[in-house]
Parts: C-alpha cells; structure tokens; sequence
C-alpha cells in the first residue's frame, strides 16, 4: 500500500494560501553548498515552505552529512527527499516507510503521498525501476495509481517527484540533448504521470537542467480539457557547467483552484506524450536496468520466436493495398511520374495536378495510407520535414505556405502546400473562417502543438489546416462538405484572387508543360531538399 506521511508539522498559517517550494536536483551529498544558497534565497525571496529534493542525495563522500548530524551545519528549511538509487546509499535510509533523518529533513519512504494542511498533494516514487533494494516495481505503482485515483473525483495531483525519468517524455517536444529517455527512462514512472496528471513533474539523475513544454491531460475537442502538466529535469548540485540545480516556484493547491483558472492552456502545449495503450500491459521485461513492456506471452527457455511472430513485426507498419489503381501510389501504375520533384525515404513530393499556381505541389506518403491519422510515424515525421523546408524555400522568395488536407472521398493522403504572398499572411485566417461560417462549416481553432493522431478517430473524415501566423483548424466533415473548400478559400480576393481556379479539372495543363514546371520547382527547390547532400 503507499504510505502517507503526515503534514502535522507544519502550521495553519500555510493553509488558504499559495505555498512557495524549492526543488533541487542531486545534491549527492554537497549539503553545504546547497543549504548556503537556499539561505541567501530565503533572505532575498523568501519564506520557502519546502525544498523538495530528486535523484541522489547523499554521494560517494558524506563528511558533510556527518557535520549536520554533529549540528556543524544548520538546515535552513524543512526538506522532503527520496530514497536510494543504489546500493550504497541504501544504508542511510533506516526505515523503509518514511522517517525523519534529522531535524528537518524528512525521508518520504518508497512511495505514497505528501499532503500539507493547505491540501497540496506531493506523489512521491523512490528509486529506480529494478529488482533490488533501493527499485520499485510494478505493484509499487499500480499501488499509488489506486492510492490516489480511486476517487471520481479524482483531477489529479499538484506534483509528482521521481529520481528516474519517464520513458518518452520527449514526444511531441523535441529531443533533449545529452538524454535518450528510452535508455534512462522508465515505462512505469511513463504510466505513473498519465494516471496521476501532476501539474509538476520533477526528476534527477541525468544531470541536466530542462523544462519540457508543457503537456495536455486530455485530449483535444474529444475530452473536458483538464490542467496541463510541466515536466522539468534538475542538474547536481555543484555541477561544473554551472546548469540550473534549484528550482523556485509558487503553487496553489489544486483542490484550492477554480477549475476555469486551474485548466488554462499554455499556448505552447503539446499532447501527452504517454498513450494509455503502449502502458496498460502488466508484463514488464528486465534487461539489466531497462525495462519495457512486451505484447507476447513469455518464451519458454531456448524457444525462440517463430517466422510468423518475426512476420508480423516486419508487417507492422506495411502500408495498405488499393482496393484498385491509385493515382498518388508511387509505384503504381497510374502516378503520374513527371510532376514528382523529390523522393524521400517514406514520402515524395509532386506538383499538384491542376495546380492553382505554378508551385502548388503536394506531399504524399510512397505507400498507400489514407490520412495523417492511420499514417506510422516515420511518415508523419518526413511530411513534417517536408513541410519545414517548403517553408524555408517560400520565405526565401518572398512567399508564406498554406497547408491543408482534406480526408474525405479520396483513398491516398495527399498534403496540399499552395504558397500565398508574405503580404497577404494576415488575411489568411480571417478568410479561413468568414468562408466557414458562410458554408455553416464547424471549423474549431485546435492548439499549436496538437497531434491529429490524439484527436481524431481513425475513420472519421476531416479538413485539417496549418496557417503561416501558426493556428492550426480543423473541421470534422459531415455530409455535404465542400470538396473544394481549401481551394475556394486561397482562391478568394483576400488571398490570390483567382476565383477561376478554384476546380483543379479547369487548371490542367499538358505533360510536357507539366515536366517542364516539374524540372523548373526541381531547379529553385535542390538547394532545401533534404534528399540532396549538401
């Protein structure tokens, strides 16, 4: 069961008020220099209520330690820490449960949660995720999931303290230089923040100080919006790069919040970055000290997997087949090989057909996949860089680019990028929905950092849209939806002013024109290809 530390010893003047915290990273056992400047912080800034400490806080050396237990060093405020991630710390941590282990300073125990008397709630996990003395298991957090979430009630908890770090955290929010979260992380810990949706989620070990972009806890246009969480990395204490060790911040307690206040969105938000699918299966594989989740029923020893298991594996992103001849298939019959101007490894790019201006071209997976939604992502990730350099190469002549994709009535997902005057950029979204509202179109602003993956089912028809000044719509197709919707809008007054191109039939041109055009896009784009070496 997770233990619960009692808050008693802190006053009723914390109650009905923000708290002010301080959170450290490894303090591997440099106690004075960590206590010296939480002092100069508490003079300059404070009070602090607490200083919350993730990954190693004792080290290889522990003279210091001696000196506080001696009274040589004073503790400028009530700490709450984690325990042992290795075995030769473990000896510092008497009782398995939680105790003091000096005044002061106060050991939180394997896992549980910390409430103060203003009912701000600290989840705590200690250790890493192994079989040993100092590893958490499993059954360790589906205990404290159960612990805290029980309830219907249930929003979520203020702040979640690990040492170890979340596997996957840097979905959707970019790599993070130095960490591979798939080789340090745990899938458990991964699981822990999607159940408990910590409002802060704080970590150490790793020796980096960084603040991922916040995160949603529900998903967009499909879920009541919930608060966002904030993930952030803490460096050692007395590290050598001079990276940020200590963390200041004010929270109130969520169960003291508004909920209007409490679920605001950051405009730089992104989805989880955690899918309940990928960290339901209770089947955890130990390889050394990582670990993971596997799908298939253990093997017996010396079996190995079988031809049709490895099949599977290599199939597993294999793209459907056309029910008959596709358009968009490159290698199909039926493309129209002299409007591609570069092929990438899973995607290509062509001219439109029909083109609403000589570099209206198109992104289109090589494979047969009907949209974004159902697309793996090693496509979804080489559109993505396509786009990128599309917009590179526009800006550089004086252009910005319109995205958007309309999946309905059409088999192969196609990516159309039209380019509109720089000039022209602020006008774009204003069309966009003056021409909705005219044609009763529900066209939803969604945020910036949204994955269509997380908000759309895989076969509901939709209009997706990307804007230069950066909003993304969509709009959930219904019957009778405007197949020439996207094209209706750029070809407006506002934007290019060509109203007789808006049907793509009465803008085709003959394939040697077409090859020439071809060759010529080829010419101005080589230089931002990502297919051509530098």
């Amino acid at each position: 069961m997770a233990s619960y530390v009692s808050a008693n010893l802190f006053s009723n003047e914390m109650e009905n008020k923000q708290l002010k915290l301080l959170v450290s990273g490894d303090v591997e056992g440099n106690f004075k220099t960590l206590f010296s400047r939480v002092a100069n912080i508490q003079k300059k800034n404070g009070p602090f209520d607490l200083l919350l400490c993730v990954g190693d806080f004792f080290g290889n050396e522990n003279e210091e330690w001696n000196r506080i237990l001696k009274g040589e060093l004073s503790v400028p405020i009530t700490v709450l820490i984690l325990g042992a991630n290795q075995d030769a710390h473990c000896s510092y941590y008497p009782e398995k449960e939680g105790s003091e282990l000096y005044e002061n300073i106060l050991y939180l125990g394997k896992q549980g949660v910390f409430t103060t008397s203003s009912g701000l709630q600290i989840a705590y996990l200690s250790g890493r995720q192994c079989d040993t003395n100092y590893g958490f298991t499993v059954n360790d957090v589906d205990d404290l999931i159960n612990s805290v979430s029980s309830s219907k009630q249930f929003k979520g908890v203020d702040i979640l303290i690990t040492s170890q770090w979340p596997k996957g955290v840097e979905k959707y929010a970019g790599d993070v230089e130095g960490v591979n979260s798939d080789q340090c992380g745990s899938q458990l810990i991964s699981k822990l923040a999607l159940k408990l949706r910590p409002r802060y989620h704080f970590v150490g070990l790793q020796g980096i100080f960084h603040e991922r972009l916040p995160y949603r806890n529900h998903k967009v246009l499909r879920e009541t919006a919930l608060h966002c969480t904030r993930f952030i990395s803490l460096a050692k204490v007395s590290n050598k790069q001079k990276l940020k060790f200590l963390y200041a911040f004010h929270i109130e307690p969520l169960v003291n919040m508004d909920n209007t206040e409490l679920t605001k969105q950051p405009e730089d938000a992104t989805e989880c970055p955690y899918q309940l699918s990928q960290l339901e299966d209770s089947n955890v594989k130990d390889e050394g000290q990582q670990f993971f989740f596997d799908m298939k029923a253990p093997l017996a020893k010396g079996q190995k997997r079988s031809k049709d298991d490895e099949d599977k594996q290599k199939k597993k992103h294999k793209p459907a087949q056309p029910s008959g001849p596709c358009w968009f298939c490159l290698r199909g019959e039926k493309v129209e090989k002299q409007l591609v101007v570069s092929v990438g490894e899973t995607t290509y790019m062509a001219l439109a057909k029909g083109a609403m201006v000589p570099d209206h071209v198109l992104i289109l997976p090589i494979g047969h996949y009907q949209s974004t939604v159902v697309a793996p992502s090693e496509v979804v990730e080489e559109i993505e860089k396509y786009k990128s350099n599309l917009r590179k190469y526009f800006k550089c002549v004086g252009k910005v680019v319109v995205f958007f994709e309309r999946n309905y009535k059409t088999s192969h997902l196609q990516i159309q990028a039209i380019p509109v005057p720089a000039d022209l950029a602020c006008n774009i979204t204003d069309t966009f929905t003056e021409f909705a509202a005219e044609e009763s179109i529900d066209l939803n602003e969604i945020p910036k950092h949204s994955d269509l993956k997380q908000i759309v089912n895989v076969e509901a028809p939709y209009f997706y849209a990307e804007i230069p000044t950066g909003e993304k719509f969509l709009c959930r197709i219904s019957k009778g939806f405007p197949l020439q919707f996207g094209r209706d809008v750029l070809a407006s007054p506002m934007l290019l002013n060509m109203p007789e191109r808006i049907d793509w039939k009465n803008c085709t041109e003959s394939q040697e024109k077409e090859k020439q055009m071809a060759q010529e896009f080829k010419k101005k784009f080589k230089d931002f290809d990502f297919n051509f070496s530098s």
